[in-house]
């Protein structure tokens, strides 16, 4: 922008300075005021396209030469139109082009301005056009660091939160694959484990079947895009694929996303397969309620019950399966139960 910026200036200086031009130089004045808008025009043009860079500095030299050679100068008196065209134009050199060509440019200029004015002020103008110019790269040095600096940053700041975001992903993938395996397979070897010959081979063959489904994505292990999803015809579904006796109590056709809907298809799963193996009853109610933006899914039994705070933290069903799952989703999930009490599990999203 130091095109554009030098084009501004230039144009707001000469118009003062054309208000300064006596009567009788009044069509100089008009035409060196036209050759600076012409100059800006070009200034904004390049400014703006990003082309034509020497097409400027052409411009910028001739307007200051005319001014300079149009003039009628005295030893003693110097033009403030010349001499702040001069200064303007060589400190928006120095943002523009290296010192190489800035440095002989501004003192070719500073040159032709004293061969019209005279030596008798160069005590004076080459010590301030000097120091404008020195001031003027250097703010431009520092402020190229500064911002080379903040990019650097940015981009660490970037790549920071990137594999923050990967780590985060991992890890809820990693988490969700535990909590598929222990609601399958795990499960259902646990249950074999533990019952041995008195297990019926269909039961053992029914869950199997249930487990591939799900491992493969046919039974809702499959990901989906998070669009809305009506919660209740999603549980329905899950409770229709079970050997239990449910008792669907559903006040409310909640819409969720389509991931918060999954976290509670596989939670409420998770809960019924533990009524249905561990409670020793064959019946479990689901309720649904929705209100405020807030759902509330209760999934309870009235079997044999337990401690939930007994369970060793090595076992998943609970803390893997049921709570850590909604908390993934921005939920939350409470489990109750006493021995001889049965069971009640309440997931809240979001959460409480």
């Amino acid at each position: 922008m130091a095109a554009p910026v030098r084009g501004v200036a230039l144009v707001v200086i000469s118009a003062f300075g054309l208000l300064a031009v006596p009567g009788g130089a009044l069509p100089l004045g008009c035409t060196l005021f036209g050759l600076v808008l012409a100059g800006a025009a070009v200034d904004c043009w390049a400014g703006l396209t990003g082309r034509g860079a020497a097409l400027p500095l052409v411009f910028a030299v001739l307007r200051v030469a005319a001014v300079c050679a149009a003039q009628e100068w005295t030893g003693e008196s110097l033009n403030l139109w010349a001499l702040n065209m001069l200064t303007t134009t060589a400190i928006t050199l120095q943002w523009e082009w290296p010192p190489a060509v800035a440095v002989p440019v501004a003192a070719g200029l500073l040159g032709v301005e004293l061969a019209v004015v005279g030596t008798g002020v160069a005590g004076v103008l080459v010590p301030r056009l000097v120091m404008e110019c020195l001031l003027a790269r250097l703010g431009f040095v520092l402020l190229r660091r500064s911002g080379r600096r903040v990019d650097e940053l940015r981009e660490r700041r970037s790549a920071l939160a990137r594999a923050e975001a990967v780590s985060l992903a991992r890890k809820r993938q990693e988490r969700e694959y535990l909590a598929l395996l222990h609601d399958t397979a795990a499960s259902t070897f646990l249950l074999v484990t533990v019952q041995g010959e008195d297990m019926d081979p269909e039961q053992v063959a029914e869950y199997a079947r249930r487990d591939l489904a799900v491992l493969t994505g046919a039974a809702g292990g499959a990901t989906a895009e998070d669009s809305p999803v009506e919660l209740s015809a999603s549980l329905r579904a899950v409770v229709t694929r079970g050997g239990l006796s449910v008792d669907i109590r559903a006040q409310d056709t909640s819409l969720v996303p389509a991931s918060v809907a999954l976290a509670f298809v596989r939670a409420v799963r998770e809960a019924l397969a533990n009524v249905e193996r561990h409670a020793g009853v064959d019946r479990a109610v689901l309720s649904v309620q929705g209100a405020d933006d807030r759902v509330v899914v209760v999934v309870a039994d009235r079997g044999a019950g337990f401690r939930p705070e007994e369970v060793a933290r090595s076992r998943r069903g609970i803390r893997g399966s049921v709570v850590e799952r909604m908390a993934a989703v921005g939920g939350s999930a409470a489990v109750t139960s006493r021995p001889g009490a049965g069971t009640t599990v309440r997931l809240v999203w979001p959460g409480e």
